[in-house]
């Protein structure tokens, strides 16, 4: 189990029943049963190919009666509402996902475009308990959060995630100064237009100041 997954699977809440959608080996589905957060567990994924991996990993609690696979396409194939983890896809297929219905309890992993998650969450009605950035290789985003309880988030916050700002981190210190370095490589490597230059220096330069204010100098 990699540093991410059990970063991942030490925000599970507890609850009745939990979905590990897009469920890749299964090791999150196991851990909630191991460590009795869960009575009942779904996994699914579109590929019956890849759900093998998680069946063979989960197949005695499968036997018991405990675990229980789906093949399928997001939240549909689910037998009931429960808590739900999507771990390890982009933003944008997180938002689809999530856009025919919103769990009760979330937990979310997005490889990129986090914010546009943030967004989409607030503003159909979620509030989030936890959000911040971790660190296994490359910078990861965790969301916690639930349905139903409508959240209020700033600006900043949906850029940089609300833990992140209010107890900043190694890991998200380390973010930061990533994305100016890849800001200012673009700047010079690239031929552009004006307006796009002023942008990225702007860009840079927001990251540049909140880094001196979270005591993360360059």
């Amino acid at each position: 189990m990699t540093k991410r997954i059990r970063e991942i699977c030490s925000r599970i809440p507890k609850s009745e029943a939990f979905a590990d959608v897009g469920c890749d080996h299964g090791y999150c589905a196991r851990y909630a049963l191991q460590k009795g957060l869960a009575e009942r567990v779904y996994i699914t994924d579109i590929s019956e190919k890849c759900l093998e991996k998680a069946k063979s990993l989960l197949q005695s609690e499968i036997e018991a009666g405990r675990c229980f696979p789906f093949v399928g396409d997001g939240l549909s194939v689910l037998p009931e509402r429960c808590t739900v983890l999507i771990a390890g896809m982009g933003g944008e297929e997180i938002i689809k996902i999530l856009s025919a219905e919103i769990p009760p309890v979330f937990l979310l992993q997005p490889m990129k475009n986090t914010e546009k998650v943030r967004r989409f969450l607030i503003e159909n009605g979620c509030s989030i308990a936890l959000d911040y950035t971790f660190e296994d290789g490359k910078f990861y985003d965790l969301i916690l959060g639930r349905s139903g309880e409508r959240d209020e988030y700033t600006e900043r916050e949906f850029r940089y995630g609300r833990d992140n700002l209010k107890a900043p981190s190694h890991a998200f210190v380390g973010k930061i100064r990533e994305e100016i370095a890849k800001i200012e490589n673009y700047l010079n490597a690239n031929a552009l237009s004006k307006e796009e230059r002023e942008k990225l220096v702007a860009r840079r330069g927001e990251r540049e100041e909140l880094l001196h204010e979270i005591g993360g100098d360059l």
